[in-house]
């Protein structure tokens, strides 16, 4: 008896082990893999096609010019430049990325999900009030801070976050995430600017607000940050 619930323990945790390891990209079964954008004389891995490593240069694993500021000339007053496998073509099959996000006085990075990647944000510059929200299972729990140059937090992979420039200078802060494609879903973006356009009676009974309020926000400009 003894053996069989030791040997059903052991079955549970192999298959949370093996759990973890899908829940993330995958690991990697060469050293490098650059990304190119075309087949000629290449494989094809994680969804590009990888050069010949005998090609390869240092400058596919380079990106210069990440100190410059970007503009915050829009509407919720905030910038985020993604440097994925995109801008950097050795990121590919190492699963991991990064971000610069810019603030300027008041801006928001708005409410928005990671669905592939827990974000580790460092602050720069300026004063930040951030938080995310927990899944249903957790009772929607808001974990919330005031964060200053040197702080670091961490969203975990697929949580509603956020940031909020408090202070009286524009922000600056670092994100790396947990993937080479984290994706990014916009909350407010992906339910009122939807297209087709979601049905304004279902938005309307999961807010529990008037139809005429939905159809109003269905009609702003909504812009992906």
């Amino acid at each position: 008896m003894m053996k069989s619930v030791r040997l059903s323990t052991s079955f549970a945790l192999l298959a949370l082990v093996l759990s973890l390891a899908d829940a993330y990209d995958p690991s990697p079964l060469q050293d490098i893999c650059v990304a190119v954008p075309e087949p000629h004389n290449a494989l094809f891995v994680n969804g590009k096609f990888c050069k010949n490593p005998s090609l390869t240069t240092a400058d596919d694993f380079f990106l210069s010019g990440l100190q410059v500021p970007r503009s915050t000339a829009n509407p919720v007053g905030s910038n985020v430049t993604q440097v994925t496998v995109d801008l950097i073509p050795g990121l590919n099959t190492l699963g991991i990325s990064l971000a610069r996000i810019d603030y300027g006085i008041g801006g928001l990075n708005p409410p928005h999900i990671h669905p592939r990647g827990t974000e580790v944000l460092l602050v720069l510059e300026g004063t930040l009030y951030l938080g995310f929200v927990t899944s249903n299972q957790l009772n929607n729990t808001f974990f919330e801070k005031v964060v200053h140059p040197g702080d670091v937090f961490v969203f975990p992979i697929g949580m509603i976050h956020f940031q909020l420039n408090i202070g009286k200078t524009n922000a600056v802060a670092i994100s790396s995430l947990s993937s080479q494609n984290p994706g990014v879903i916009t909350v407010a973006n992906a339910l009122f600017n939807a297209k087709p356009p979601i049905s304004p009676e279902v938005l309307a009974k999961g807010f529990q607000v008037d139809e005429k309020l939905v159809e109003t926000l269905q009609k702003k400009f909504w812009s992906n940050n």
